[in-house]
């Protein structure tokens, strides 16, 4: 395997994951910006406030995601394997 096919195949697992990540990231810093938010303005400085509305939104993602999330890993799994069985 030359270093060329070494970068290919590294820089097609980090395009996966920012692409199987990336949504719940940004889903869990958008409700913890709008909590926060919602806390300055408030004055509220409960501390424990901003957990289960985060893990709310990440499990609804998540269950919502899972479908692209499984073809995003499983067709890289298919290069991968593609790529072993041909020899390099």
């Amino acid at each position: 395997m030359t270093g060329l096919a070494i970068i290919d195949v590294a820089r097609d697992g980090i395009f996966v994951f920012l692409k199987v990540a990336g949504p719940i990231m940004l889903v869990a810093l958008v409700v913890g910006l709008a909590i926060s938010l919602l806390q300055a303005l408030t004055q509220i400085q409960e501390q424990t406030l901003i957990y289960v509305p985060k893990i709310v939104a990440v499990f609804a993602t998540l269950l919502f995601m899972l479908p692209f999330m499984g073809d995003a890993l499983g067709s890289y799994m298919t290069r991968i394997a593609a790529r072993i069985v041909s020899g390099g």
